[in-house]
């Protein structure tokens, strides 16, 4: 079982998808809303949280990611039909080298 997890809210597309995957027992209620928990890792949450400082966690320790890492997540759970992702989808949503300047060679 994850330590933490991601909260995905669903649109009534994107659950009709995950539906036609069979992931359908994947879909929870959470907090009134249809969702995906897409379950990590302790050093998963670090890498996220580095990508994504401002993220908030709930009581039972799962967040959001803001919109264009959510769409990115579930574009990934469609392509692997799997919500096993976060080990794969924390390459495609964290780029550490972000915002730092190439170094050149010295010669």
């Amino acid at each position: 079982m994850a330590e933490y997890y991601v909260n995905v809210f669903l649109s009534e597309e994107e659950q009709k998808k995950i539906e036609e995957l069979g992931l359908e027992d994947q879909i929870q209620d959470i907090g009134g809303k249809k969702g995906l928990r897409v379950g990590m890792s302790k050093k998963d949450l670090k890498k996220l949280q580095k990508g994504f400082p401002d993220l908030v966690f709930d009581s039972d320790d799962a967040c959001e990611l803001p919109d264009e890492a959510r769409d990115k997540l579930v574009d990934i759970i469609l392509e692997l039909k799997t919500t096993d992702v976060m080990k794969f989808a924390i390459t495609k949503l964290y780029n550490p080298l972000a915002g730092k300047a190439p170094r050149s060679k010295v010669h």
